[in-house]
C-alpha cells in the first residue's frame, strides 16, 4: 500500500531530483517574466508553503516552468487561462522538454487550446533540425488527439522531412507520427510507402513492439482503403494484418461506471427485445461497436439470429452491390450502429469529437454503416428508464425503423 504522506517510514519527495538544468547555449525565460510569476503563483495557492532549504540551488527561467509543468497536483487541475499565456512566449525560448510537458497537459486533459497548440507546430517547424522522431512523436500527439489541424504552413512539410530522416531510426516512434497525421486525415503517402515496404515490416518483425506497430499498420492500411483512393503504393500483407481495436477503448473501460451503455442497453432491451440487437460487436477489420442492428429495405428491425451483422470489408462498390441484390432474392439489409458520445469522448469544451473517436465514426461510414449518434447532453438530461426509453423510441423512429407487431 502508498503510505500517506509524512507516515514514519515513507521516503519524503525530494523536488530537486525532478530539476534539469540549462546548458551551454539553452535560452531560459526571464525569471520575473508574466508566465512564470503566473505559475509559481499557481502553484503557491495550490500546495503548502516549503521553508527554503539552504543546501537547494537557486532554479531560475525555464527550470521553474519545467518544474511547475511537472507537478502532479498541478497536472491534475487544469486551468485554461493559466496555460494560455505560455503562447505569449517565444517558441524559440522553449526547450524540447518544456515543449513535450505542454503537448502532453493538452493531450492528458483534451484542452484543446489554438494558441497553444499553434505555439507547438510553430516550435516543431522551428527546431526541426534539433528534433529526433522520438521527441516528435510527443509533440505531434496533441493534434490527433484533440482533432486539430494547426494553421502553421509548414507544419506537414516540416513533418514529411522529419518522417524521410529518421522513418529507420525509431520504427514505433515512426508510426505514432502517422497515427496522428491518420487522425487529422493528411497521411504522407511517401511516409506509407516506407512502412508498409517489406524491409520496415521484416525490421519490426521479432522486436518488443512488434504487436502494436502491426495493429498501427493495420489501421493505417485501413485508412489507405477507405480514404486514400490514389495511393498506389504497397499495402501491409494480410497474414500480417491484426484487429485495431478489438475491444471497448481503455478510457471507456475505465470510466464504464460512468457510462451511459448499460442504461442504454436496458432500454433497447425492453423496447426491442434483445434478440434484435448486438452489443460490443466488433466489425471488421476490427471496430468495436457499442449497439448494432439489422434493418431491412423497408425499416423492420431484424432478429439477428437471422442476419450476417457484418458488412463485406474492404467494402464492395455500387456495382458490386446492384450485381449482387439483382442475382439474389434476398432483401439487402442495412446495418445501423448506435454510437454513445460520452463526456469523455469530446475534447474539454464538449463541441469537437476526439481524433480517435472521429475516426472511428468515420472510417465505419465509409464501410457502409449507418451511424445513429446519442450525444452525452441528450443522455443526461433522460430521467429514469421510461424516458430513456421514449427517447431512443424517438431517435430510432426518426431513421424510419419499425419493431415487434408494427415492424411486421
Amino acid at each position: 500500500m502508498r503510505r500517506p504522506r509524512g507516515e514514519p517510514g515513507s521516503r519524503a519527495p525530494r523536488p530537486a531530483e525532478r530539476v534539469t538544468y540549462a546548458g551551454p547555449g539553452e535560452s531560459c525565460f526571464p525569471s520575473d517574466g508574466p508566465l512564470l510569476c503566473a505559475l509559481e503563483q499557481e502553484r503557491r495557492s495550490r500546495l503548502p508553503p516549503k521553508p527554503p532549504s539552504p543546501h537547494r540551488p537557486a532554479i531560475y527561467g525555464g527550470q521553474r516552468l519545467e518544474v511547475a509543468l511537472s507537478c502532479p497536483r498541478f497536472l491534475q487541475y487544469p486551468r485554461q487561462h493559466l496555460i494560455r499565456s505560455l503562447a505569449e512566449a517565444r517558441p524559440e525560448e522553449l526547450t524540447p522538454h518544456v515543449m513535450v510537458l505542454l503537448a502532453q497537459h493538452l493531450a492528458r486533459h483534451r484542452l484543446r487550446e489554438p494558441q497553444l497548440l499553434e505555439a507547438i507546430a510553430h516550435f516543431l517547424v522551428v527546431q526541426e533540425a534539433q528534433l529526433n522522431s522520438k521527441v516528435v512523436q510527443k509533440l505531434v500527439l496533441p493534434f490527433g488527439r484533440l482533432n486539430y489541424m494547426p494553421l502553421e504552413q509548414q507544419f506537414m512539410p516540416c513533418l514529411e522531412r522529419i518522417l524521410a530522416r529518421e522513418a529507420g531510426v525509431a520504427p514505433l516512434a515512426t508510426v505514432n507520427i502517422l497515427m496522428s497525421l491518420c487522425q487529422l486525415q493528411c497521411l504522407p503517402f511517401r511516409a506509407l510507402q516506407f512502412v508498409f515496404s517489406p524491409s520496415f515490416i521484416n525490421h519490426i518483425n521479432g522486436t518488443p513492439p512488434s504487436l502494436i506497430v502491426r495493429r498501427y499498420l493495420s489501421l493505417l492500411d485501413t485508412a489507405v482503403e477507405l480514404e486514400l483512393p490514389g495511393y498506389q503504393g504497397p499495402r501491409l500483407p494480410q497474414r500480417q494484418r491484426v484487429p485495431i481495436f478489438p475491444q471497448p477503448l481503455i478510457t471507456d473501460r475505465a470510466r464504464c461506471k460512468y457510462s451511459h451503455k448499460d442504461m442504454v442497453a436496458e432500454g433497447l432491451r425492453q423496447l426491442l427485445g434483445e434478440e434484435n440487437y448486438r452489443q460490443n460487436l466488433t466489425v471488421p477489420p476490427g471496430y468495436c461497436t457499442d449497439f448494432l442492428l439489422c434493418v431491412s429495405s423497408s425499416g423492420a428491425v431484424l432478429p439477428m439470429r437471422t442476419q450476417d451483422p457484418f458488412l463485406p470489408y474492404p467494402p464492395r462498390s455500387c456495382q458490386q452491390d446492384q450485381a449482387n441484390f439483382n442475382s439474389t432474392t434476398q432483401d439487402p439489409a442495412q446495418r445501423v450502429v448506435l454510437m454513445l458520445r460520452e463526456r469523455w469522448h469530446f475534447c474539454r469544451d464538449g463541441r469537437v469529437l476526439l481524433g480517435s473517436r472521429a475516426l472511428r465514426e468515420r472510417h465505419l461510414g465509409l464501410m457502409g454503416y449507418q451511424l445513429l449518434p446519442l450525444p452525452f447532453e441528450e443522455l443526461e438530461s433522460q430521467r429514469g428508464l421510461p424516458q430513456l426509453k421514449s427517447y431512443l423510441r424517438q431517435k430510432l423512429q426518426a431513421l424510419g425503423l419499425r419493431w415487434g407487431p408494427e415492424g411486421g
